[in-house]
């Protein structure tokens, strides 16, 4: 260590015991930094070989000592550099502040002592101001005085509708009023206070023709603009003039404007009555002119029928002006009035309005027809704001729709309420003309293919017809919401038309003999339907693929209705098959029938007389008739089979009967060969039934009764056993263990009825067995 850092080291316990009670902190850090350090030598130093290189550590520990108080006395150095220059500026402050104070002390001394010099300025300054006014007065009396002839000549003027002069004259009186109140307000600034009120009303006052020629003018301007059009065609002149005063009117506006320096400047005062914003003020003027045209259309007879002549009026006139704007006016004005856009602005805000209070009637559908045709085709069209020339001047989306397409919607919304309206008329007086016409003592009408028809399709599917064609010259939505309320009422009065045939066939089975046609009036109906059903669909057809997602509420079902209706019908003419047959079902299967074969003669030229009216009804419920009809035959013959009016009492009463089946089953197919023929022979063929009846009845060996039971069951799954037992007491030959054998087996095999499987034993009843009575002790046979 040198000389110095021992002199140091000599005197650092006295130095540390004076940081350590002033700074804490120090010997903490000192603390860590040998703990740190010997933290480090520890990890360095740990073997005995590496104490070799401490004399390298130390002399690089002795640079970096170096370094860092190098470092530390530059920064204290630059620090009190810093320090010195800023006291030496603080020095020159106050040196200056001390200056300036005596300044400004000075300056307060003279300023008391001129104080009292400028009071005898006062009278001059008085004097001065009052030359002044009385210089302004003598400048401005020629004027002063000639304002009285003036006004009475610019007066005149406009009278006479002389307008530019008119307007020159009153641009001077405007200027001297405004030079007098600009000198007045002048004069007041100077003596430092405002202009009074007295000052203001005396000049107002006395300029107050100048006010009224104003609005005189403004009356001639407006008039002749509201008259534009009409002068335009005769002598525009006075127009161009309105016009031109219009912008002089603009360009003083602006003047004055900018001389105030804005709206909000403090510059010199706007003059009475400024700005006049003429501009504006005349396409207000032209917009009312526009609205004055439209009231001049006539508003009588625009009700019904005129509701038509008044929009096309309109039309005319709107088209008459546009030609006169945009060939007349559009070149006395300046390009920039773009005078026929506005004017198209104009007169599609008057239609909004006007078609708004139209729309607000309680208009029939044919003048709502005639208010949507006008909005949506007409006026868009190229005979109106269509038009080439139109097109150019101004933008579609700019105006907006004419209607907006809420009331669009309660237009069509009442459109298709009155048509409803009208259809649900027509369609009760057309079901009233088919009841009266299903009383008439002659046969229906038919078509050119023989088929038996009414007036009732016809007139219905026409009407609905026409208001979808109508409606769609509107548009598709019209359109689907037309045949959507077709659809609706078509349901209704297919249903009223079901309850009808309900009354009719009631009606007939009261007094059968009151109207002869009955039957043919019923199967004309059905045919009737089957042409409702094709018009149906094809107004189904003619419905959008949106629609049918937009119903409000359960969407219309017409068909179903019609099926419902058809069935009836259906129904109705087998129940009048059934009354023709009954008279002599209690003669079949009997020993008169087995003996000479009546009635099956007669009950087949019944049904053969049936099966030719039905020939008259539309395929598919022609074979459909047929079909039930076949159905009906066969199934009221085993009825009268399951009556036991007939039992065998031997092998040949057996045969016979079979025999006597076979018979009438084949005069039956004779008679119902056409439905071989046309194919429509159902899957379970009934007359099929019949011969494997006579099959059980003639089976000469009883012990084959099982096989045959197996395999009527089998085709006919509905037999009950209280259908074979009768079948077995027809026979007359079974005994009770076959019968029981056989009951058995039924039970036993009983399948489920097959998907698609008409049962036709389930409705034959059998009668009640009566039994013989027995005694106790005795076995009932």
């Amino acid at each position: 260590m040198s000389a110095g850092d021992q002199k140091n080291g000599g005197d650092k316990p006295k130095d540390s015991a004076s940081e350590v009670a002033v700074w804490p902190e120090v010997e903490r850090a000192e603390r860590l930094a040998r703990g740190a350090a010997l933290k480090w030598a520890s990890g360095v130093f740990c073997r005995p070989e590496h104490l070799e290189r401490l004399g390298q550590y130390k002399k690089r520990e002795s640079q970096r000592t170096a370094s860092v108080h190098t470092r530390l006395k530059s920064m204290v150095q630059s620090y009190l550099e810093g320090v010195g220059w800023g006291l030496e500026q603080l020095r020159e402050a106050r040196a200056e502040l001390k200056e300036v104070s005596h300044t400004l002390k000075k300056a307060g001394l003279e300023s008391d002592g001129n104080a009292e010099s400028l009071k005898s300025l006062e009278r001059l300054r008085e004097v001065s101001v009052a030359n002044r006014q009385l210089l302004a007065a003598v400048s401005n009396l020629p004027r002063l005085y000639s304002v009285p002839s003036m006004v009475l000549e610019t007066e005149r003027l406009v009278e006479s509708r002389r307008l530019l002069e008119a307007h020159a004259r009153l641009m001077d009186l405007e200027r001297w009023q405004d030079d007098i109140l600009w000198q007045l307000h002048g004069a007041a600034g100077t003596t430092g206070s405002a202009l009074s009120a007295e000052d203001q009303e005396l000049v107002a006052r006395y300029f107050s023709g100048v006010g009224q020629l104003v609005d005189a003018l403004g009356k001639e301007l407006w008039a002749v603009v509201s008259s534009a059009l009409a002068l335009a065609r005769q002598n525009p002149t006075p127009f161009v003039s309105a016009v031109r005063i219009v912008e002089r009117e603009e360009a003083l506006d602006r003047a004055l404007l900018a001389e105030r320096g804005g709206a909000g400047g403090s510059g010199r005062p706007l003059p009475p009555g400024r700005p006049r914003r003429w501009r504006t003020s005349f396409f207000q003027v032209l917009e009312e002119a526009v609205s004055a045209r439209f009231r001049s259309v006539s508003y009588l007879h625009t009700r019904g029928p005129g509701l038509a002549g008044h929009l096309s009026a309109l039309q005319h006139g709107i088209m008459t002006d546009l030609t006169t704007v945009r060939h007349l006016l559009e070149h006395c004005v300046p390009p920039h009035y773009q005078l026929t856009a506005a004017y198209l602005r104009a007169s599609h805000r008057c239609l909004h309005t006007h078609l708004a209070q139209v729309s607000s009637w309680d208009l029939e559908s044919g003048e709502i027809f005639a208010v949507l045709n006008w909005v949506l085709h007409i006026y868009n069209s190229p005979d109106m704001m269509g038009h080439p020339e139109l097109v150019t001047n101004i933008e579609r989306a700019e105006l907006g729709p004419l209607i907006s397409a809420e009331g669009l919607e309660l237009l069509q919304s009442k459109y298709v309420q009155s048509v409803r309206k009208s259809v649900s008329e027509w369609m009760h007086k057309a079901l009233q003309v088919e009841l009266q016409d299903w009383q008439r003592d002659q046969e229906p009408d038919t078509d050119h293919e023989g088929f038996y028809q009414t007036g009732l399709p016809t007139i219905i599917t026409q009407m609905l017809e026409e208001n979808a064609r109508v409606a769609l010259m509107i548009g598709e939505s019209l359109r689907d919401q037309t045949i959507k309320m077709g659809l609706y009422e078509m349901e209704n009065l297919l249903n009223r038309f079901r309850e009808a045939l309900v009354d009719f066939g009631k009606e007939h089975r009261r007094d059968p003999n009151n109207n002869k046609f009955y039957l043919h009036y019923l199967l004309a109906s059905i045919s009737d339907c089957i042409i409702l059903k094709k018009s149906t669909e094809t107004l189904q057809q003619q419905q959008s693929s949106q629609s049918a997602a937009q119903f409000s509420r359960t969407p219309p079902n017409p068909l179903a209705a019609l099926d419902r209706a058809v069935r009836r019908a259906c129904r109705l003419a087998m129940d009048q098959l059934l009354l023709d047959l009954k008279p002599f079902l209690p003669g079949l299967l009997t020993r008169p029938w087995l003996v000479q074969g009546d009635p099956t003669p007669k009950l087949c030229s019944i049904l053969e007389r049936h099966l030719e009216l039905y020939g008259g009804v539309r395929p598919p419920c022609r074979q459909r008739l047929q079909e039930e009809a076949q159905w009906l035959m066969v199934v009221e013959y085993v009825r009268a089979l399951m009556q036991k009016k007939l039992v065998c009492r031997s092998a040949e009463d057996r045969k016979q009967l079979a025999q006597r089946m076979l018979q009438d089953d084949q005069l039956f197919r004779e008679v119902l060969h056409s439905l071989e023929g046309e194919g429509s022979v159902p899957e379970v063929n009934p007359l099929a039934l019949l011969p494997v009846l006579a099959d059980f009845i003639r089976l000469k060996d009883p012990g084959m009764l099982t096989l045959e039971v197996s395999g009527l069951a089998a085709k006919y799954p509905d037999i009950s056993e209280e259908h074979v037992t009768v079948l077995m007491d027809i026979r007359g030959d079974v005994s009770r263990d076959i019968r029981g054998t056989v009951l058995d087996l039924l039970e036993q095999s009983a399948p489920p009825l097959p998907v698609g499987y008409r049962p036709i034993f389930t409705d034959i009843l059998v009668p009640a067995s009566t039994l013989a009575f027995c005694l106790p002790t005795a076995k009932c046979a």
